[in-house]
C-alpha cells in the first residue's frame, strides 16, 4: 500500500483489559497543486492516484473538460529543502490556447479533507457553468441496479478495509457495472480522483453513468458531478439543503439513503421511472 498507510502502536481496551497492538491508519498529507508553476490548491489527501485528484480538481473548477486540454501532470523536483521530491507537489501543464485558471479558483487557506470549499474566494465561485447539460442527459435507471451498487462499491474499497477511515466515490454504468473507484481520507477528493481518471481516459461527459459515494451528499459533490455531466448522484447518507436545491435547478438526479432496498430519491425520479 505504501504510503496510503501507516502503522501505530495502539493501546486496545476491551472490557477493562489493556493490551498493546500495531494499527493501520490512512494516510493523510498535503497536496499542492500548482499550475504552469504558480501555486494553485493545497488540500490534505492520502496519497495515491495523485494525477487523477488535480485533473478532477481542475475539472470540477472549470478550468479543462477535456484530455487534450492537459499536457503533462508531474511531481515536482526540489519541493523539499535538500532539493528532493516529497511528491506532495504537482505542476499541471496546460494545453496550447487553454486559458489559465481564473483567480477565482484560488484556495485563501489551506482546505482540510472534509471541506473542498474552504477558503473559496466567493460561494458564487463554486456555481461554476458546466460544460455539458446534465438535464438533457435521457440515462433511465432500474432501481434493481441501484440497490446493488452500496455493496459493490463497499466490496471494492480494499484500503478502508485495513483502515476503516476512507471514503469512496464509485463510479457505475446503468446496469450496475462499476467502472471506477477510488478512495481518500476526503469525500471531495475521492470524488475529484473518479472524474480525473476520466479526463486522463477522454471519458468525459461522463453521460450515462451513476456516481455513489459513501457518505453524504453536500453541495460540493453534485456541483463535482454536474461539472463532469454525471446525470445521477447516489449516497448511502443524506445530502445537504444546498445539494438539493442545487441538483434540482441542474436537472440532476439526487438520491439519499441508499441502502439495501431502499432509497429516498430527493430530485429527478423520472430517472428511475418515478
Amino acid at each position: 500500500m505504501g504510503r496510503v498507510t501507516s502503522r501505530r502502536r495502539v493501546l486496545r481496551v476491551v472490557d477493562g483489559r489493556v493490551t498493546a497492538r500495531p494499527d493501520t491508519l490512512a494516510a493523510e498529507e498535503p497536496l499542492e497543486v500548482r499550475v504552469a508553476g504558480q501555486p494553485l490548491s493545497v488540500t490534505m489527501r492520502t496519497p495515491g492516484h495523485d494525477f487523477d485528484l488535480a485533473a478532477g480538481f481542475l475539472v470540477s473548477e472549470g478550468v479543462v473538460g477535456r484530455a487534450g486540454e492537459v499536457s503533462a501532470i508531474r511531481y515536482c523536483a526540489g519541493a523539499t529543502a535538500d532539493g528532493g521530491n516529497s511528491y506532495n507537489v504537482l505542476d499541471v501543464s496546460l494545453a496550447p490556447g487553454v486559458p489559465p485558471p481564473d483567480p477565482s479558483v484560488e484556495r485563501n487557506f489551506y482546505t482540510t479533507s472534509s471541506c473542498g470549499l474552504c477558503g473559496k474566494a466567493s460561494l458564487d465561485a463554486v456555481r461554476s457553468t458546466s460544460r455539458w447539460s446534465v438535464e438533457e442527459d435521457d440515462l433511465r435507471v432500474d432501481i434493481g441496479a441501484l440497490t446493488t451498487m452500496p455493496d459493490t462499491l463497499r466490496a471494492a474499497q480494499l484500503v478502508f478495509d485495513r483502515t476503516g477511515g476512507l471514503h469512496a466515490a464509485g463510479l457505475f454504468a446503468r446496469d450496475g457495472r462499476l467502472l471506477c473507484l477510488r478512495e481518500d481520507v476526503g469525500r471531495h477528493n475521492a470524488v475529484d480522483k473518479v472524474i480525473g481518471w476520466a479526463l486522463r481516459d477522454d471519458r468525459l461527459p461522463l453521460s450515462g453513468t451513476v456516481l455513489m459515494v459513501s457518505g453524504r451528499a453536500s453541495f460540493e459533490l453534485v456541483q463535482k458531478a454536474v461539472m463532469a455531466g454525471i446525470p445521477v448522484l447516489a449516497a448511502v447518507s443524506a445530502p445537504s439543503s444546498l445539494a438539493a436545491e442545487l441538483a434540482a435547478e441542474t436537472g440532476l438526479t439526487l438520491i439519499g439513503f441508499l441502502r439495501g432496498s431502499s432509497m429516498n430519491v430527493y430530485t429527478g425520479g423520472r430517472r428511475l421511472g418515478l
